[in-house]
């Protein structure tokens, strides 16, 4: 009985993520980057590329939010099994997908970030970031905490220092943007 409530969560999950590709393309977002290939990496975070490709320098924040994730349904819902806890992880960030891929977010990340040309992610990007968010989730149930703190300390220290931007800066820069955060960012 544990293997089959195992499995339709499992079954949910990937449904979760078949639907939120499909209300991404009726959204209008592009199913990969207009430039007409893919590639696995893009680094340059001012290009018409970015967030188009399956991985960029955003990639590590949606680690983190399977970082997130685990910890606070880990800390709330300890009988909770895995495949479930994955479930509910999965609405959240197929939900933070779509919502970023807005024309009202992208609107604001345009007006009060570094993204001034951003347009969006491709359908391509969204999955994989979902993707990188199961990994973060993975690695929390696997890791010690500490290592997982530390983990993900590295990659916002990181992007900040790499790319000036992350998921901490994100946010604080969406929901109050701070001048002093965005002429920093605008130092490159």
């Amino acid at each position: 009985m544990k293997f089959i409530k195992a499995n339709r969560a499992m079954l949910l999950v990937v449904a979760t993520v078949i639907a939120t590709a499909a209300i991404l393309l009726i959204m209008g977002r592009e199913p990969i980057c207009k430039c007409g290939y893919v590639k696995l990496w893009h680094g340059v975070v001012f290009s018409s590329e970015n967030s188009q490709h399956m991985s960029d320098w955003y990639t590590p924040s949606h680690i983190i939010h399977g970082f997130i994730f685990f910890g606070v349904l880990s800390l709330f819902f300890r009988r909770m099994s895995f495949s479930w806890k994955l479930f509910i992880s999965m609405l959240i960030e197929c939900a933070w997908e779509i919502g970023e891929n807005t024309d009202a977010v992208i609107q604001r990340y345009r007006e009060v970030t570094i993204s001034l040309d951003y347009y969006g992610d491709s359908v391509l990007n969204s999955v994989m970031d979902i993707g990188a968010m199961v990994l973060g989730f993975w690695l929390a149930s696997k890791l010690p905490i500490w290592v997982t703190v530390a983990l993900a300390v590295i990659f916002e220290i990181g992007t900040m220092i790499i790319i000036r931007d992350g998921l901490a800066l994100n946010v604080i820069m969406l929901i109050y943007p701070i001048d002093a955060i965005a002429d920093w960012q605008a130092l490159r």
